[in-house]
């Protein structure tokens, strides 16, 4: 590949100078710049690292602590992922008891053995998966400071996201595996142990340079800088590799502007790649057997194709490569790549692929804060997933989002639903966190075009994109980008769709005749009040659609695409539980009304959603 270098550097310009002036003034965000040599020992599985981290604060804030996350810390018995797992009613199948059964030689470290300020010696402490670090001097608004930090770490048996030797025999996936600084925002710092849930993290550059065992290829986040040194598929065409002597290689990244940095090593990994026209290039690397090669070779279009779809529709991909992986247990997304297991059949491992690659555009650019707010990564990109697989790889007539709505709906009844700002670390149950986090949030974001009108969501989608790239939103900043392209007021849909677990019900009580003229009696029986779009179906064949926005929305959304024309538009004051429509035909020429035939309306009880008069009339 070709240096990134010096394009990189300027990108890293460019995003933070946008990231500090062209957006909310309130809103600053630290900044972070790493630096990182590690050697990994393959026949211990333990690495030894330096890290230089320049860290500038951009708060109005003075700092008088830091904290560093250890991740692998959690990989040993007794610890709080550990008695997590072992406590909470439906423990995560791949975790259950694993972690309390690890022996000495199968837990994870992260042990921090000198940290410097400045050149200056400052005191800190391992508390589990956290370094609290007390500063020697604070850290003053605008200030940038460097840390100089050593640190070893062992690589534990894969139980859950990293570690070695997973279930298909990868050597390592290497995420969460460096001391990372703690995120420090409006809401001050965000030092939450790991249990098991996911990240957040601040945005900045990352210098790696992992020297290891010559026969093992790697891939992961940024650029390689040396790809003429490395060989292993990463060289030039038509160049020569200058494979240096001796048992290692060193291998030296550059990723400018992500939160995170992740890489995966395999002696046995199959390194193959595509280029975009417009795009980046694509990087694969699996281990090639039976029960990958057909289906890892199809892939590679389906990926070329979702990257496309995502740039065309929801913003462009900004950075030059993204890497599919083979590793880790199960999918999980990191910056410009994720680790996917392999073993899958086609719809599972595109699936799965895009799934991963479309939280590069929400947790990877937007920056959506994975723990505090779990629901708006995966909820986006649970929605996304069923978008760009219809685009790429199913295009099914029916209702793409009927899983999520259908999950979502058998959590809404089942009695142990928690509103989504709950931490994610924090749910009592996963089968609450699952489809809460994942379903409900990708009801939420479908049911916003039903709310505002398809047009209005499509401009706001990439008006969020290009708004608030690399800056971290947050769920009330998502809500006003749609208040701003749709002119209606939603805080009363985040309040309570994603604040509350008070549902939708709605249902026609009556259809009768009133002369000439047809009644149409509504009651809302949930908790929750929603716009109504009504659809009337007349024996003749034609329809007409009475809206009924809600008072409290201040306006209306425009006629969608597609609908029926609409004739009628009525106010519905949330505090009525009731309502009434006339319409100006006789009941006996009208065969059906229905609530919302679209099925974006997260409605709990459908039964009453849909009358067939003519069949009524018929029966009386």
């Amino acid at each position: 590949m070709i240096k990134k270098t010096v394009t990189s550097a300027l990108l890293t310009i460019v995003f933070g100078t946008f990231s500090l002036v062209n957006g909310q003034s309130d809103r600053w965000q630290q900044k972070v710049k790493y630096d990182m040599e590690v050697t990994m020992d393959v026949n211990r599985n333990i690495y030894k690292g330096t890290q230089k981290l320049h860290y500038t604060n951009n708060s109005t804030d003075t700092l008088t602590r830091a904290f560093y996350h250890l991740y692998y810390n959690a990989f040993q018995p007794n610890s709080m992922m550990d008695v997590r797992s072992r406590t909470i009613a439906d423990p995560d199948r791949r975790v259950l008891d694993r972690i309390q059964n690890l022996s000495p030689v199968e837990i994870g470290y992260l042990k921090v053995s000198s940290l410097l300020m400045n050149g200056k010696k400052v005191e800190y402490k391992h508390v589990e998966t956290i370094l609290e670090v007390n500063l020697g001097e604070s850290i003053l608004p605008g200030q940038t400071v460097v840390f100089d930090m050593e640190f070893e770490g062992q690589v534990p048996l894969q139980v859950r996201r990293a570690g070695r030797d997973n279930a298909e025999g990868i050597r390592y996936s290497m995420s969460q595996w460096y001391p990372k600084m703690a995120a420090y925002d409006v809401r001050g710092w965000h030092a939450n142990p790991y249990v098991g849930r996911e990240f957040y993290g601040n945005f900045g550059d990352f210098d790696v340079k992992i020297t290891i065992d010559k026969s093992y290829t790697l891939g992961g986040t940024g650029y390689l800088q040396n790809a003429n040194e490395i060989g292993h598929g990463y060289e030039e065409p038509g160049v020569k590799v200058s494979n240096p002597k001796g048992s290692t290689l060193t291998w030296h990244f550059f990723a400018p502007n992500v939160h995170d940095f992740m890489w995966a090593a395999d002696p046995n990994y199959t390194h193959e790649k595509v280029k975009m026209e417009d795009g980046p290039m694509v990087h694969f690397l699996y281990v090639k057997s039976e029960k990958t090669e057909e289906n890892w070779g199809k892939l590679k279009d389906y990926t070329v194709n979702a990257i496309q779809y995502m740039s065309d529709n929801f913003g462009k991909y900004p950075y030059d490569q993204y890497s599919v992986i083979q590793g880790g247990d199960g999918g999980m997304e990191y910056p410009m790549s994720t680790l996917i297991t392999g073993h899958r059949n086609l719809r599972s491992l595109v699936g799965v692929t895009v799934h991963e690659l479309i939280h590069s555009w929400y947790y990877g650019v937007l920056g959506f804060n994975e723990s505090s707010e779990p629901w708006l990564d995966e909820g986006f990109t649970t929605w996304g997933t069923s978008v760009v697989m219809d685009a790429v790889f199913e295009n099914d007539n029916k209702f793409i989002h009927d899983g999520s709505y259908k999950s979502y709906f058998r959590l809404a009844t089942a009695g142990y639903e928690e509103p989504l700002t709950t931490h994610g670390d924090h749910y009592n149950l996963n089968s609450a966190y699952g489809p809460g986090t994942y379903n409900k949030g990708a009801v939420f974001v479908e049911q916003l075009t039903y709310v505002i009108g398809k047009e209005n969501f499509d401009r706001a989608m990439l008006r969020l994109w290009n708004d608030w790239k690399f800056k971290h939103p947050n769920g009330n900043d998502v809500i006003r980008i749609m208040e701003k392209e749709s002119g209606l007021e939603l805080d009363w849909y985040y309040d309570y769709f994603i604040a509350s677990t008070k549902s939708i019900d709605y249902g026609i009580k009556a259809v009768e005749g009133d002369g000439n003229n047809t009644k149409i009696s509504l009651e809302r029986v949930g908790m929750m009040p929603m716009p109504l779009d009504v659809v009337v179906t007349y024996t003749d064949g034609s329809q007409e659609m009475i809206y009924l926005p809600l008072v409290i929305q201040r306006g209306d959304k425009p006629e969608e695409k597609g609908m029926p024309k609409r004739t009628m538009t009525e106010k519905w004051p949330w505090t009525s539980k009731s309502k009434e429509v006339t319409l100006a035909r006789p009941v006996s020429e009208v065969k059906s009304v229905e609530i919302d035939p679209s099925l974006r309306l997260a409605d709990v009880n459908r039964s009453n959603n849909k009358v067939e008069v003519s069949t009524l009339i018929q029966k009386n």
